[in-house]
């Protein structure tokens, strides 16, 4: 159910403030530490941001698809890794069970998730299983009322602190497609679960990613989301919502590197005038504005028409792609206007730089965007 026009401009203006008051001054302290403070993962709490996509009668705030993509205009005009301490927890890690779980399931689970006290990761991705998110290996053999995990999953955000992962895992090894594949709700402190140490990264230091290793794991077969055979199902109607937030993040971030431009480029002078006042500058500056405001359109469009009920696998996808691809041009033209300072760390654009790199890759890369853009337009004969 959509908030009321008040309130939402209430909430979109307190997550604004939380953004420019509290998040931006630490962007720095964060990528030198690589841990957000816990102090700001409580405040994140309080403001309701771990519970933005669950419904409100478990303790969330319920938003529309549209409402979360406004919020998310908002986080990414910060540093990535802020949404990043969230993020699983408002899409990927919880919408499968928000989607395909059962009353019991979410009465014991999505209240914790909401409140921020269980942190979620969702676990697919393999050493042979990135894009090929249907080649699932991992294994979950049936014995009596329980399943036998084991198999190893890479790359997975926020596994350090989760509390709960979605999971991925082959129930039939004689399918070798996504029919074979079956998703489970996984408790962190289940006998042979571990975790690996954090990968070093590009960027977007503050959010962590580790290797999950599945040991003999005996999980209950009550905690299996919907029927065996339904996890590419799954996998899938939780990437839809989660490319279109990812999306945002990226308008947002794109924003936040013109606002940087413009407010340089005024003060920065060359020739003995202000570098805006040249028209290659203008014109990175115009090309930057002009994607960006595409973006915003496509994304809102797009979740508007999820909001209706209406599929969007292929509109989301296009949006995931433009967005992140115009978010990666964004960033290199800040850099060229900033000069040398772009490529020091000072202003925090090379940061930025590296931090959207990642947005072309993760919850799907831009070449399976096309593959699902082209299938699904064919499918709709145009």
């Amino acid at each position: 159910m959509a908030l009321d026009l008040e309130t939402r401009e209430q909430l979109i203006e307190g997550v604004r403030r939380f953004v420019a008051e509290r998040l931006r001054p630490l962007e720095a302290q964060v990528a030198e530490d690589d841990a957000v403070p816990e102090d700001v993962i409580g405040e994140m709490r309080d403001l309701g941001l771990f519970g933005l996509s669950i419904d409100e009668e478990y303790g969330g705030l319920g938003l529309s698809m549209e409402e979360e993509a406004l919020v998310a205009f908002e986080l990414g005009r910060t540093s990535p890794a802020f949404r990043s301490v969230f993020g699983t927890n408002v899409g990927i890690g919880s919408q499968g069970l928000a989607m395909f779980g059962t009353d019991a399931q979410k009465a014991e689970w999505l209240p914790r998730i909401a409140s921020g006290e269980v942190i979620t990761s969702f676990a697919l991705t393999e050493p042979e299983a990135g894009s090929d998110s249907a080649a699932v290996q991992t294994r979950a053999t049936r014995d009596g009322d329980d399943y036998i995990l084991n198999g190893g999953k890479r790359y997975i955000t926020n596994a350090g602190k989760a509390g709960l992962f979605t999971v991925m895992a082959r129930t039939n090894p004689d399918s070798k497609g996504g029919s074979g594949v079956s998703a489970f709700i996984v408790p962190r402190d289940l006998p042979g679960l571990s975790v690996s140490k954090p990968e070093k990264k590009m960027g977007q230091q503050g959010a962590h990613i580790h290797d999950v290793t599945f040991d003999n794991v005996r999980v209950p077969a009550k905690m299996r989301l919907g029927e065996e055979g339904e996890g590419f199902k799954v996998a899938m109607q939780v990437l839809d919502r989660g490319r279109l937030h990812i999306a945002a993040v990226c308008v947002g971030v794109a924003e936040r590197l013109i606002a940087d431009c413009v407010a340089y480029a005024a003060e920065r002078k060359q020739f003995g005038q202000p570098i805006a006042s040249f028209q290659l500058i203008q014109a990175m500056i115009a090309d930057s504005k002009t994607e960006s405001l595409a973006a915003r359109a496509l994304v809102l469009e797009s979740a508007r028409k999820r909001d209706s009920g209406v599929a969007v696998t292929l509109e989301a996808a296009a949006a995931k792609l433009f967005a992140s691809e115009m978010v990666g041009r964004v960033a290199d033209r800040a850099v060229q206007i900033f000069g040398g300072a772009g490529y020091v760390a000072d202003y925090g654009i090379e940061r930025l730089y590296r931090d959207v790199r990642i947005f072309r890759i993760y919850e799907g890369t831009s070449q399976i965007q096309q593959l699902v853009i082209a299938r699904e337009t064919m499918k709709r004969g145009g």
